[in-house]
């Protein structure tokens, strides 16, 4: 019983930082019907940025997050106006392949920039843990929970309350009707990838508390953004939570498999990603839009 309640914490633990992963992920995706394959190498940029403020000024990694998201929004507002809007009505597989373009492009930047060598960042806090009813706790890993509900509840509040937040879900429902009560739906796109990137960015300063750097490290986070979008449902805020919340859980007590086939031993650090994909399917099965998705006509 006490490893099981270990598990659950760890698991919601990771899947807090798994809903800010996801988070722009979904929002670029649902709004704008592009996936993203350049959202992993916008999650490295952020841990970088971080690392940089960390390692030549001494910044605290949460005091860099509002950092990270301003350079990471300028830098996919940017990208979304002058490259990205020219195919924006393009087929799918169109700014699939743009999109990894820049992926690639961005991954050679931080080589040239930080080499191929793996950094990390360490404030004072770090390795350090407490001790609760027998469940041992990472104090950076409960600040990370933290931020990660935070941003996730003010990303809610601002989508649902302010103009612009307004005009987004306008846009998400129905592109026509946002056209036609004064929507600049050009504009609107370039926010919501800015956001994308931004989101990306600040789950970048979680991630690089917890993982170690390295110009690459950001496509394994981008797969697992896909599965978690998918599993909470597209353009949600909630979705992008329960999904990560889900995610984290799912691969927390996959962890604990362990079991021997013939004279192969099988662990679970092995088979978390095929029994978070499992209950995908599960899910997708009993219902297609995803947990939190809204269904369509």
């Amino acid at each position: 019983m006490h490893l099981l309640a270990q598990d659950l914490v760890n698991g919601i633990l990771a899947g807090g930082i798994l809903a800010v992963v996801a988070l722009g992920f979904s929002l670029v995706w649902g709004i704008m019907n592009i996936i993203n394959l350049a959202h992993g190498a916008y999650i490295m940029l952020g841990a970088y940025v971080t690392y940089q403020l960390f390692a030549s000024f001494h910044v605290d990694p949460f005091l860099s997050l509002p950092v990270s998201f301003v350079v990471l929004f300028a830098l996919g507002y940017l990208i979304q106006r002058y490259i990205i809007n020219w195919v924006a009505r393009a087929p799918v597989l169109t700014t699939f392949l743009l999109t990894f373009g820049l992926s690639l492009l961005l991954v050679n930047i931080a080589l040239l920039i930080w080499t191929g060598d793996t950094r990390g960042v360490t404030p004072p806090y770090s390795g350090t843990n407490f001790t609760l009813a027998g469940i041992t706790i990472p104090w950076v890993k409960l600040y990370t929970l933290g931020a990660a509900l935070a941003i996730t509840a003010a990303m809610q509040i601002w989508l649902t309350r302010s103009k612009t937040g307004r005009a987004i879900r306008a846009t998400s429902m129905d592109i026509g009707a946002a056209q036609l009560t004064g929507v600049r739906v050009t504009q609107i796109y370039a926010i919501v990838y800015g956001l994308g990137a931004g989101l990306a960015g600040v789950a970048g300063t979680l991630v690089s508390l917890s993982y170690s750097l390295n110009p690459t490290m950001g496509q394994p986070f981008l797969i697992k953004a896909f599965v978690v979008c998918v599993l909470g449902g597209l353009g949600s805020v909630e979705g992008a939570l329960v999904g990560g919340l889900t995610y984290g859980i799912v691969e927390a007590f996959a962890s604990q498999i362990d079991f021997t086939i013939g004279s192969q031993h099988v662990s679970g650090t092995g088979l978390q990603d095929a029994v978070a994909l499992i209950v995908l399917l599960i899910v997708l099965i009993v219902r297609p839009t995803g947990i939190m998705g809204r269904a369509t006509a």
